[in-house]
């Protein structure tokens, strides 16, 4: 437990010594690799210290918040081959500031934006070896008045902090169960899922009658079972019946909360947040950060995803409707 208190602090100086202006070569060691969500995708050597200053460009002025923090082992999954970080930090939050310059078509609107953030960091040596990030470019343009997206489903706000205001500082030793292995139990609900009845998943039964969840831009907040079926769960089960997931890069257990990462992978056979079905297969990436109550139920869960790259394995374009929305327009084909 300590050194993970230790891996969280380091980390959580170096990403707020980031964000008020620090030099990324100071941040990150050499031969840092980001995997940003698209537009950017894997970055390494000059590319990061320019992914950095493109963020510096649009928001100057920008202030790091983070909500959750968590770190400490990595658990494995055996459907990922290859090498394995053995600890990792998670973060969910936001860069708040002001946008004084477009970010990849987003225009500047002079007035405050909030950026999610959705982060997974590997800490060697006092810097930052490798990154995974997703942003929400979705909710930013539709904070600029350009939309790429109908109307979420679910509630469009700034996501909320932990109800018990505990996800950067816990106030003492955790006494409740394994915040992963209670993720897992209700994962195993949901794969029983027999392609027609709700109700064949059982997984109600490990989360609050009232339980808040919030996913990023296109799909949006809701609470307890009915908001989630509504909201989330039905529309994206129609949409990739056969999605499956390839597996995940990020497993912490951290007091009462989980964290895990990777991407989901399906055949687009319906209409998704308003775009229609074009029966490609497509990648989401995403992350799941959970607090766990300590009776064994999930009460909170924020849903970082990349819309902006499952998009773009549809062929629709997402930054560029928002470039049309801001006035730069095709006049050719």
């Amino acid at each position: 437990m300590i050194e993970a208190e230790a891996l969280k602090r380091t980390a959580r100086d170096l990403l707020l010594r980031l964000a008020d202006g620090a030099d990324a070569d100071g941040i990150y060691a050499p031969g840092a690799v980001l995997h940003v969500s698209q537009p950017w995708g894997r970055l390494a050597g000059a590319a990061v210290p320019r992914f950095v200053a493109e963020l510096r460009a649009a928001i100057p002025d920008m202030t790091r918040r983070d909500i959750v923090l968590a770190g400490g082992t990595n658990r494995p999954d055996e459907r990922l081959a290859g090498p394995r970080r053995p600890s990792l930090v998670a973060a969910i939050g936001t860069l708040s500031g002001t946008m004084r310059a477009p970010l990849r078509g987003i225009p500047a609107t002079n007035g405050t934006v909030h950026l999610r953030y959705g982060e997974t960091h590997a800490v060697e040596g006092g810097r930052i070896a490798e990154s995974r990030i997703i942003l929400d470019l979705v909710d930013l343009a539709r904070q600029c008045g350009t939309p790429p997206l109908p109307p979420s489903l679910g509630a469009e706000h700034l996501w909320p902090g932990p109800a018990t205001g505990d996800g950067i500082h816990r106030a003492g030793p955790w006494a409740g169960p394994d915040a992963l292995e209670t993720v897992f139990a209700m994962h195993e609900a949901l794969h029983a899922f027999d392609g027609q009845d709700l109700d064949s998943m059982p997984h109600a039964d490990h989360w609050t009658p009232d339980f808040d969840y919030m996913a990023g831009g296109g799909i949006g907040a809701m609470k307890g079972l009915a908001g989630f079926r509504a909201c989330h769960q039905i529309p994206f089960l129609r949409a990739f019946p056969d999605r499956a997931s390839e597996g995940h890069h990020v497993r912490l257990s951290d007091g009462p909360y989980a964290v895990t990462g990777g991407a989901v992978i399906g055949t687009h056979s319906a209409e998704w947040l308003g775009m229609a079905p074009t029966g490609r297969r497509v990648r989401i990436p995403v992350m799941d950060f959970y607090r766990v109550r300590e009776d064994g139920r999930i009460a909170e869960n924020w849903l970082p995803i990349d819309v902006v790259g499952a998009a773009t394995d549809m062929g629709v374009d997402l930054l560029a409707r928002v470039r049309h929305l801001a006035g730069e327009r095709r006049t050719k084909l």
